[in-house]
């Protein structure tokens, strides 16, 4: 029963900080993301009026 909970012990402090460093950086990828789409948006904007085109 010792090696059990010794075990058990190991296994939760070895995942205890696994879940925030994922979603850390899975929020980062996801911010860096959304800011190129963004970027890429505000680009075809201009690219568009500069060009002429016509927005009816």
């Amino acid at each position: 029963m010792k090696t059990a909970l010794l075990i058990k012990e190991i296994y939760l402090e070895a995942f205890r900080n696994l879940g925030h460093l994922i979603l850390k950086h899975y929020l980062r990828i996801f911010s860096w993301f959304s800011f190129m789409l963004i970027i890429l948006g505000l680009y075809a904007l201009i690219f568009r009026i500069l060009t002429g085109f016509a927005f009816d």
